[in-house]
């Protein structure tokens, strides 16, 4: 069957061909009569002879034209990319409810959908210094049960809604998100309030949950992935900071956890005025406000909580810390130290340099690692920017034999950042990354939501988006060393290896870099 339609697909190609007087390898490129059917009688038309030669030699002196220049485009070079198009985003309008709860509310009517983030300040960083873990808890809790109906039940009228809930919680909020089209907009926020405002924290879902995250406990020994930046935040924030302990929880404090413990830390957080609500999609405020009055109208304000203040230990002397894995085929590399808070003034010449050196797939750390050292499958590097300063971060999986190849590829490139002026070709090709890329962010409303919710989140100004083209093409190759060199440390980092301790050790001991220090998967001394 392939033969035959092969077959006749190259008599077909072979009789358009000669129907236009087009020359086949090893035939005359000579004119060939083009006979047409007459649609009324078909009789054959024959097309005058001189006509269809002038056609014919038309169609070889194109043809021999250089396939580069065809149609007048020199395709050998990739062409000269215009001006920017001016890029007009929805503004968030803003209003308040009568309980004083902040509603935010963006406006795209392309599509019937909506997207619905209510953002609490109760993350991981409001766990109490003994039960880390319980924000995160929490968070997973309020879906497990909620008004009149149970877990099962909630599941059950989501799938029905053609809507999709889900409760989260980070290192600094949580959120409650609902998704949904425009004609269910109404029963499943009836869904997400109840949620919200009347979860039921039963004794047997709390206990279900409890053995399930002992259960995800055990399972993280087994993934390096996962204890490298518990390891490394323990490390370089201490316990005595709130990004210092995992949000996960451990062993002793998933332990502790009870209803008691969850209820009282619900009702300190989740509180209106502890709280923003953001609606983004086919809505008006008018719309927006009405709803969300009735459905969260009668949630009762409580006292303001601070958030909590912080300052991380000072950097000391660059030091390997490893985390021993026997028999890993791969070591999870993962260096840094303390970065900066989303509100730093350096916000656009920070993402200009992390996106050139370990932020997009053509980075240096990953072009290097990756493309040409073949040492693990991506390198990449962030700014994990929040209220607080968060870490930053160079990260890889490498094979366990190229570890010590590896670290000596991560600290050149790291230092070269800083030593050696940026070129421009390379700012240039940074900047447009990360200029064409925005209008992709906004593309949905779940996507606008994200970024909406960035400068909610951080108390930033809710126009910061107008600029914020003009701000990343006035970032200079000065600005980028100027911010490399006051922000990427790598003599006072702390590097943490998660690997087969026996096999690695030797090598990372040659490099001369600084001192060994074995620890724990939580990142703590050793015990004898």
């Amino acid at each position: 069957m392939i033969m035959l339609r092969r077959s006749v697909g190259i008599v077909v190609a072979l009789a358009g061909c000669l129907a236009l007087g087009v020359a086949l390898p090893g035939m005359a490129a000579t004119p060939v009569k083009n006979v047409l059917s007459s649609p009324r009688t078909g009789a054959a038309k024959a097309r005058p002879a001189a006509k269809a030669g002038a056609t014919a030699a038309s169609t070889h002196r194109t043809a021999s034209k250089p396939a580069a220049m065809a149609n007048g485009l020199d395709r050998s070079k990739p062409p000269v990319l215009g001006p920017l198009p001016p890029l007009a985003l929805p503004a968030i309008q803003s209003q308040k409810l009568a309980n004083g709860l902040e509603l935010d509310v963006v406006e795209m009517h392309e599509v019937p959908v909506v997207d619905v983030t209510l953002l609490l300040h109760a993350g991981a960083m409001r766990d109490p210094a003994d039960t880390p873990g319980i924000a995160t808890f929490t968070a997973n809790m309020l879906d497990e049960g909620a008004g009149s109906r149970d877990a099962l039940a909630i599941a059950d009228e989501e799938a029905y809604l053609g809507a999709e809930l889900s409760t989260a919680a980070g290192a600094e909020n949580a959120t409650v998100n609902l998704h949904c089209t425009k004609p269910k907009l109404g029963p499943a926020l009836d869904l997400m309030s109840d949620v919200v405002l009347r979860p039921a924290f039963a004794d047997s879902e709390i206990t279900r949950q409890r053995e399930l995250r002992k259960n995800a406990l055990l399972q993280l020994r087994d993934q390096p992935t996962q204890i490298a930046p518990i390891a490394f935040n323990a490390i370089v924030f201490g316990n005595g900071h709130p990004y210092g302990r995992p949000a996960g929880g451990n062993e002793a404090s998933t332990e502790r956890l009870d209803r008691t413990r969850v209820k009282a830390f619900y009702d300190a957080y989740y509180r209106p005025d502890n709280a923003r609500l953001l609606i983004v999609g086919d809505i008006t405020p008018a719309e927006a406000k009405g709803l969300a009055e009735a459905r969260f109208g009668s949630w009762k304000a409580g006292s303001a909580t601070p958030p909590p203040v912080a300052t991380a230990p000072a950097a000391g002397p660059r030091t390997f810390y490893l985390v021993d894995k026997p028999g890993a085929a791969q070591s999870v590399i993962r260096m840094g130290n303390v970065g900066v808070a989303r509100s730093t003034p350096d916000y656009f010449p920070l993402r200009v340099l992390n996106t050139m050196l370990g932020g997009s797939f053509t980075s240096r750390l990953n072009q290097n690692l990756r493309e040409t050292h073949g040492y693990t499958y991506g390198a990449r590097s962030a700014f994990d920017m929040r209220r607080l300063p968060g870490p930053f971060v160079a990260t890889a999986s490498v094979v366990t034999a190229k570890t010590d190849s590896s670290l000596i590829e991560f600290f050149k490139e790291l230092r070269r950042i800083r030593t050696e002026p940026v070129p421009e070709t390379e700012l240039q090709k940074t900047k447009s990354n990360m200029t064409l890329g925005l209008p992709g962010d906004f593309e949905t409303t779940a996507d606008a939501a994200v970024q909406y919710l960035d400068l909610i989140a951080n108390d930033l100004p809710l126009d910061s988006y107008s600029g914020y083209i003009d701000k990343i093409e006035a970032v200079t190759a000065a600005d980028v060393q100027r911010v490399a060199e006051k922000y990427i440390d790598p003599d006072h980092f702390v590097v943490v290896v998660v690997g087969d301790r026996k096999v690695i050790e030797p090598g990372i001991k040659a490099l001369n870099e600084g001192p060994i220090v074995a620890r724990d998967l939580w990142g703590q001394e050793m015990r004898p």
